[in-house]
């Protein structure tokens, strides 16, 4: 299928908050994201979830959650769409100042995480615990909801027995299903998100293009790329880049200090690089001087590769079908690895979703669609990538799409054909 136009003036529109034109509307955004996560809530009979995972808690409360000890925030979606929110002293008092769609934030009690661990003691653990539990219990007991199943996203064996003493019904496969099932499609805001971000690494990749020189090294380029995203307003929370052998494979320390040389190639990926949450995953390939021929061969040989996947990606596809337009064995180049089965190259090919975190539904791999397939629907957005070696060197390409009733549209821009030259 080919891919799909854009629609006249579908793009990005600015990150400042404007009076004259439609934005991302983010106060709909959360409504709208609630409102999912409530119908599928009440569709598989819960009368509350318990949010742990700061994703899940973003989605529905609309709260930055950005990661850190663990359970020191955590929400409560109640039947009737009231959200009670608990959070550290600093959080919830700036909270209650600055949400005013949240009108119940209480003091959090960490019962997971570091400050259980650091405390060193079994019985402060157990307090800890219990506390958290029994914060949550005199929450549903107000809203008359105590006899009725609970959600929770995360199935800690210790949070779930403290529940269960103190006579809740405890629901954790339910939860994980209803929210993967409330965030595996985007409203027209969420993908607005992704193509902001989108947008913000391309200022990322002009940005290599002006700075990366003979000489400089990765860490250098890579920090002067990662200013101008933090400029536009973006939360970098991972990413590198690489030059030269350390392209292939892909080196295990990402960034090093390698001054970058004449004939170098030189790959960047922006992933983990947040808008409002909403997470990047984009690689381009660069190349100091004019490529040889077989870095355009290899570079050539990754990008039909990544586009033959793009062809095959339509609602009511599965994963299995579209799976197979990856490369095989010979083209995943598993002799090279002395790896004898696809699971065995994680991260090599593949396509994964997008959103509040990095890999959301759906992932698309050889390692995993063929025996376990879901249908591809309108709305989900992920990225697809691909990588081939060139002699002692090796290119990356990825590109974030959004699939539509006739196709997938593009949400990255950055010029794809071949690869970007970088004159010194």
């Amino acid at each position: 299928m080919p891919l799909r136009e854009r629609d006249f003036m579908s793009g990005t529109r600015g990150t400042m908050a404007v009076d004259w034109e439609e934005r991302i509307d983010v106060k709909r955004m959360r409504e709208e994201r609630k409102e999912r996560a409530l119908e599928r809530m009440r569709d598989a009979g819960l009368g509350s979830m318990l949010l742990v995972d700061d994703p899940n808690i973003r989605y529905v409360t609309g709260l930055a959650m950005t990661g850190g000890s663990g359970a020191d925030h955590y929400s409560l979606l109640l039947e009737d769409g009231a959200v009670v929110h608990w959070d550290t002293a600093d959080h919830a008092s700036n909270e209650r100042y600055n949400c005013p769609w949240l009108n119940d934030i209480r003091y959090a009690c960490p019962g997971l995480g570091n400050v259980p661990r650091a405390s060193g003691s079994d019985s402060a653990r157990s307090f800890l615990l219990d506390k958290m539990a029994q914060t949550v219990v005199d929450a549903l007991e107000e809203y008359g909801l105590s006899n009725e199943p609970m959600g929770l996203d995360t199935g800690n064996g210790g949070l779930v027995s403290a529940f269960e003493s103190k006579g809740v019904d405890v629901r954790t496969d339910d939860c994980t299903a209803v929210m993967e099932d409330a965030r595996k499609t985007k409203t027209r805001d969420e993908i607005e998100c992704l193509r902001q971000v989108a947008a913000i690494c391309e200022a990322g990749f002009q940005t290599i293009v002006n700075e990366a020189e003979v000489g400089k090294r990765e860490s250098e380029v890579w920090g002067d790329a990662v200013r101008e995203l933090w400029r536009h307003g973006a939360m970098v929370q991972g990413g590198y880049l690489t030059s030269g052998p350390n392209t292939w494979p892909k080196h295990q320390a990402n960034t090093t200090d390698r001054s970058i040389r004449p004939g170098d190639l030189v790959y960047a990926d922006f992933y983990n690089v947040g808008y409002l949450g909403y997470r990047s995953c984009y690689y381009r390939t660069f190349s100091m001087g004019e490529p040889t021929r077989e870095q355009e061969e290899a570079y050539e040989t990754a990008r039909e590769n990544l586009y033959a996947v793009l062809e095959e990606i339509e609602p009511g596809k599965t994963t299995a079908e579209i799976a197979r337009a990856f490369p095989d064995m010979a083209g995943e180049h598993a002799d090279w690895y002395g790896a004898d089965e696809h699971w065995q190259l994680t991260t090599n090919h593949w396509a994964h979703g997008l959103g509040l975190q990095l890999y959301e539904v759906p992932l698309v791999w050889r390692g995993l669609s063929p025996d376990h397939p879901i249908e591809i629907e309108e709305g989900m957005t992920m990225a697809v990538e691909t990588q081939e070696p060139a002699g002692r060197q090796g290119v990356r390409v990825e590109e974030m799409v959004v699939v539509r009733s006739d196709g997938v549209e593009l949400l990255s821009q950055w010029p794809v054909e071949e690869i970007t030259v970088i004159d010194y």
